[in-house]
């Protein structure tokens, strides 16, 4: 099995890619960061020797780096099993108040890279008629809430990117899941007052990945919405 996932050098991202590497999966990721990536690399191959992992530099947020990561990968693996289109960036801010720009930034992280990369190894999984497509959505994605912003907008145009990708693929087999957790301990929340104890361990939302991809081939979890026991923080 061979496994992508994006924004892995910590996280959520991280917490995936090593399960994947642990549950057999050859896995590739990619991060912005050199340092953060080669820790993740060390991290994830340590979990299982026995499979392969690749480790690439990128900018999700510049379209030309998507796709030289993807012209990468199609030459890596023939094909791709799993697809985790992880990659984005929690900045919350009023409509009215964040900065100029910031929906743009956003919006090509967090919205044109999994648009992007989804779109370039789509052919490879189309042809074996087989894939899985994770996208990681938010809790954002389903409901308004208190400076939101431009990080909302963009999680609710990802989760309607999923629905959509769900619908056009199924005639060729693909299966294809919004997957979308509320607070989880993760570097996102550095800087904010929020306790630990509230909040969902990352590796829950890789397990609950796992979990989808093991069903019957048949079966899809078309959404999949995570919240710490005693709600939104």
């Amino acid at each position: 099995m061979n496994a992508v996932i994006t924004g892995a050098s910590k996280g959520i991202g991280k917490a995936v890619a090593m399960r994947l590497a642990k549950e057999g999966c050859h896995v590739a990721i990619c991060a912005r960061h050199a340092e953060a990536l080669e820790s993740a690399r060390v991290a994830i191959q340590a979990e299982n020797p026995a499979v392969k992992v690749y480790a690439m530099q990128v900018d999700m947020g510049d379209k030309s780096h998507v796709l030289d990561f993807a012209a990468q990968l199609n030459k890596i693996f023939p094909a791709v099993d799993i697809l985790v289109n992880n990659a984005g960036i929690f900045t919350p801010g009023a409509i009215h108040e964040e900065a100029d720009g910031l929906l743009e930034k956003l919006m090509a992280v967090n919205v044109y890279s999994a648009y992007y990369l989804t779109r370039a190894l789509l052919p490879a999984m189309i042809a074996r008629r087989s894939g899985y497509i994770f996208n990681l959505c938010s809790t954002a994605s389903h409901r308004a809430y208190h400076n939101g912003g431009s990080y909302s907008i963009t999680k609710h145009a990802l989760l309607g990117f999923s629905r959509n990708l769900r619908q056009e693929l199924m005639p060729h087999n693909i299966r294809v899941s919004g997957v979308s957790p509320g607070p989880t301990l993760t570097a996102s929340w550095d800087g904010f007052d929020a306790p630990p104890d509230r909040m969902m361990p990352p590796e829950d939302i890789a397990s609950v990945i796992w979990s989808a991809y093991s069903l019957a081939p048949q079966t899809v979890v078309e959404e999949i919405l995570l919240r710490p026991v005693l709600g939104d923080i």
